[in-house]
C-alpha cells in the first residue's frame, strides 16, 4: 500500500496555486463539525506558500508553515469529550484569520456506500414519530455533497448539521440510528461524516492504484475505465430503450416462469454515469477530501450494485476497501459492513456478496449487521433502518467501546464437521445458546453429497452446534444455510440476532 500514500499525498497537496493566498481549512471544518476525542486531532487547509498558520482550539495552540504547494497540515493534542461549544480559531500573518464556530468533541463516525446508506430518516418506518423525537443537539450529520471525478481532489463540499425535529429528515437513516445508539449509550457528541450515493458499485469507491495494481481486480478495473470512456451522451435515449427491451423480456420469462422479478435497469443511463463517475470515481470526488480527519470508525453499506455483476470478485473489493482506506488514513480503525438483507433478485448474486462479506470478517477489527430478517421483498430499500442502525451499534458497543451488549453479532459459522450421515456446524456469537427464531423446527438448511443435488436438511441445534442431515443423503460432503435471495431462515442466538446465510462448499454458480 506504499505507493497509495506516496500518490495521496503528491494528489491532496496539489491544490491550484491560485487559490492558495486565501486562508482557509479543508471542506469538513466548519460550524457544528465534531472533533474526534482522545485521539490527536488532523487539522490541514491552504494559505499562501511559507505562511505561518496556528490553530486554537481548548487551550492549546499548534502552529505548522505553509508548503511550497500552498497546503499546510498539523495535529492538536488529543481532547477529552466535549459539549461545551467552542471556537476553532486559525490565524495567520497580517492578522488573517478563520473561526469555526460551535465545535464539540465527541466520538465520529464515517459511513459510506449507495442507496441504502444514502437513504434519508425521512424515508424510513415511523418518520413523524421519529422527526418529533430527534432533539438530539450533541448528534451533528455532515453530508459529503461533491460529485465524482477522474482525479482525487483535495477539496469537497459539504456542511454540518445540527439534530433537529427540522433537520433529521435529511440524516442517512442507518448512520442516524447507529449515532443515537452510540449517543445515549457513550454519552458524548456524535459526528456522522455521510459520504454516499445511490445505485453505485464498490469499484467507484477504491483507489484507481489499489484496483490496477491487483491481479485479481485489474481485469474489472481495465473494462469499468473502458466502457466509462466510451460512454457516449447522445446514445443515452437508445442505450436505455435497449436495456429496457432486454428487461422487459427478462421479466416476462420470470412471470412465466414463476421466478423472482427482475430490477429494471435505471430510468436514465446519462445521469447515472455523471452520479457515479468510472472506477474510483467517486473516492477521488468524495472520499480523498476527508482525509485524514480524525475518525473513531468507518461503516459501509452497500452490494446491491454488485450483486449481478462479478459477484464472486466482491470479497477481494471489500478487503481492498476496507484495507486502502485505512491505509490513507494511517489508521487501522474499526470498520463494519451491513449484510445484504433478503430480497428478491433472479440467480446467486445476492447470496454470493453475502458470503464475501462473510469472508472479509477475516480483517482484522471489522464487524457486520446481519439483516436477513430486515428485508422487503420488493424493495430494494427496506425502510427499517431502525434495526440495522442499532444492528451496527451493538458490535460498536461491545467491540470499539468495551460496553456489555446482548451479543455483538449473529451466529456465524466456525467448523464444520462430517459424522456418518450427518455434518455438525459450530458457531461463533451463540451468545446465550442457539435457538429457533419461531421457536418450531429449524428451517432454511440444505444438504449435499459429492453429486451436488441439494436437499432440503433437517436440522437440530445441539449446545452451539446445529447437526444436519437428510435421510436422501446418506454420504453427506456439504451444507447451506439461507442460501437464497429471499431465503427461509430460522436460527439466532440468545439475543436474537439471526445467523448469517453460509455454505460449506466452494462449488460453481448456479446461473439462471
Amino acid at each position: 500500500m506504499k505507493p497509495l500514500l506516496t500518490i495521496l499525498a503528491i494528489l491532496v497537496a496539489g491544490t491550484s496555486l491560485q487559490h492558495a493566498a486565501e486562508l482557509r481549512l479543508g471542506s469538513p471544518f466548519s460550524d457544528h463539525m465534531v472533533l474526534q476525542r482522545e485521539k490527536p486531532v488532523a487539522l490541514w487547509g491552504w494559505a499562501d506558500a511559507g505562511e505561518s498558520v496556528t490553530v486554537s482550539f481548548a487551550g492549546q495552540s499548534k502552529t505548522a508553515t505553509t508548503g511550497t504547494d500552498g497546503k499546510w497540515s498539523l495535529k492538536l493534542d488529543a481532547i477529552a469529550a466535549s459539549a461545551e461549544p467552542r471556537a476553532l480559531l486559525v490565524t495567520g500573518n497580517e492578522g488573517r484569520k478563520v473561526e469555526v464556530k460551535d465545535v464539540l468533541v465527541g466520538e465520529v463516525w464515517l459511513g459510506s456506500g449507495q442507496s441504502n446508506m444514502a437513504m434519508t430518516v425521512a424515508g424510513c418506518y415511523h418518520f413523524d414519530a421519529e422527526k418529533a423525537a430527534a432533539k438530539y443537539p450533541l448528534i451533528r450529520h455532515y453530508r459529503e455533497s461533491s460529485g465524482p471525478s477522474d482525479t482525487p481532489q483535495a477539496e469537497g463540499k459539504g456542511a454540518w448539521q445540527i439534530c433537529t425535529p427540522d433537520t433529521v429528515g435529511g440524516f442517512s437513516a442507518a448512520l442516524y440510528f447507529f449515532g443515537r445508539e452510540i449517543h445515549r449509550e457513550v454519552g458524548v457528541p456524535v459526528g456522522l461524516i455521510n459520504t454516499s450515493v445511490g445505485g453505485t458499485p464498490i469499484e467507484s469507491w477504491v483507489a484507481a492504484e489499489a484496483q490496477s495494481s491487483d491481479p485479481e481486480t485489474k481485469a474489472n478495473y481495465d473494462t469499468r475505465l473502458d466502457a466509462h470512456r466510451k460512454f457516449d451522451p447522445a446514445q443515452a435515449p437508445a442505450l436505455h430503450e435497449k436495456q429496457l427491451a432486454i428487461w422487459k423480456k427478462a421479466s416476462e420469462k420470470a412471470k412465466a416462469d414463476g421466478t423472482p422479478f427482475v430490477v429494471p435497469p435505471p430510468k436514465d443511463p446519462l445521469a447515472m454515469w455523471k452520479l457515479k463517475g468510472g472506477p474510483s470515481g467517486l473516492f477521488n470526488g468524495k472520499v480523498v477530501n476527508l482525509l485524514p480527519y480524525t475518525l473513531r470508525g468507518m461503516l459501509w453499506y452497500q452490494g446491491e450494485g454488485n450483486a449481478n455483476s462479478n459477484p464472486g470478485l466482491y470479497h477481494k473489493q471489500l478487503t481492498q476497501l476496507v484495507t486502502s482506506w485505512r491505509t490513507l488514513w494511517q489508521d487501522e480503525v474499526p470498520f463494519a459492513w451491513v449484510q445484504l438483507p433478503n430480497f428478491t433478485s433472479p440467480g446467486e448474486g445476492w447470496p454470493r456478496v453475502r458470503e464475501s462479506m462473510l469472508k472479509t470478517l477475516a480483517l482484522p477489527k471489522t464487524g457486520m449487521a446481519i439483516t436477513i430478517d430486515l428485508g422487503d421483498a420488493k424493495d430494494i430499500h427496506p425502510k427499517n433502518k431502525q434495526d440495522v442502525g442499532k444492528r451496527l451499534s451493538f458490535w460498536a458497543l461491545g467491540t470499539v467501546y468495551g460496553k456489555d451488549v446482548p451479543a455483538t453479532s449473529g451466529p456465524l459459522p466456525a467448523d464444520s464437521k462430517i459424522t456418518g450421515n450427518a455434518i455438525t456446524i459450530s458457531f461463533k456469537h451463540a451468545n446465550g445458546g442457539l435457538k429457533s427464531i419461531t421457536g418450531g423446527p429449524l428451517t432454511g438448511f440444505q444438504i449435499a453429497a459429492a453429486d451436488q443435488q441439494w436437499k432440503p436438511a433437517e436440522a437440530k441445534i445441539v449446545g452451539e452446534t446445529v447437526v444436519v442431515s437428510s435421510p436422501e443423503v446418506s454420504q453427506p460432503v456439504a451444507v447451506r444455510y439461507a442460501w437464497k435471495d429471499w431465503p427461509d431462515y430460522s436460527l439466532a442466538n440468545g439475543a436474537g440476532l439471526p445467523a448469517s446465510p453460509f455454505r460449506t462448499d466452494d462449488w460453481p454458480v448456479v446461473k439462471k
